[in-house]
């Protein structure tokens, strides 16, 4: 066990210990939050009965779903951002204003458009993640030096696929990859707020069961499975792609 995970472990068990120990010596009880073994009961009886297992795989369908069209899209809105000045100074001065605007607020169109369905879910999803990865994509080839490009010109590269991936990908790609970071956690809270709202069947209605019920117990492991969810993805995922493609784009050293 490296000292990272260590520390983090004994910080995790004194933040379970201060919290079960606070809600029996404060009585959280009457404030309406739950101790540490009512929430470890109420996950423990959501799994056993398929509920929590249900919800989480309908979240995770439309999040990926809707994740993979924001990348797509804020990709090549971005590019286009980057590369015309004249798309640039419209369009692109639109998304700027757009990404002001919280995606929930667009769920009563998509609920008159799409009805109660995946579809508005998705759709806001997809909106809470695509203008954040446009102006990622665009800021990061922006940043690219032009002698680069001019040197990748004269050297053949030319200016279609190759000029993309071989010289804007990665010459863009710490941007790229922090966009795809945070476009990612603006996902969840897209999703999470549709669900509330648009009654699909995943973690956003479970938590409003949890509300319509007074459980509160059922309500803090929903957030807790967001949290942990969101994290694993990040580390296990986004960081490993984060490491694989520096090494393979030459921008970190294998043996560090």
């Amino acid at each position: 066990m490296t000292p990272t995970v260590l520390r983090r472990t004994l910080f995790l068990i004194a933040i379970l210990v201060a919290w079960e120990a606070a809600y029996r010596i404060i009585g959280w009880e009457e404030w309406k939050f739950p101790s540490l073994f009512q929430t470890v009961e109420a996950f423990y009886n959501g799994f056993a009965h398929g509920q929590l297992l249900d919800a989480i795989l309908n979240s995770l369908r439309r999040l990926l779903i809707a994740f993979a069209i924001s990348i797509s899209v804020g990709l090549l809105l971005g590019f286009m951002f980057a590369r015309s000045k004249v798309i640039d100074d419209t369009l692109g001065f639109v998304v700027i204003a757009l990404q002001t605007v919280p995606s929930i607020a667009w769920l009563p169109f998509a609920i008159i458009w799409f009805g109660f369905n995946d579809k508005s879910v998705i759709f806001i999803t997809a909106l809470g993640a695509t203008w954040t990865m446009a102006i990622a994509t665009r800021t990061g080839i922006k940043n690219i030096s032009p002698i680069y490009i001019r040197a990748a010109q004269t050297l053949g590269t030319g200016t279609g696929w190759r000029m993309f991936t071989q010289i804007l990908i990665p010459g863009a790609f710490p941007h790229l990859m922090t966009g795809i970071r945070v476009a990612w956690a603006f996902a969840w809270r897209a999703l999470v707020a549709g669900e509330l709202i648009a009654n699909g069947a995943g973690l956003g209605q479970l938590l409003q069961d949890g509300r319509g019920l007074g459980d509160t117990a059922l309500m803090l492991t929903v957030v807790i499975i967001i949290a942990v969810l969101g994290t694993l993805s990040d580390h296990f995922c986004f960081k490993k792609l984060e490491d694989k493609l520096l090494i393979r784009y030459g921008l970190e050293n294998q043996s560090k």
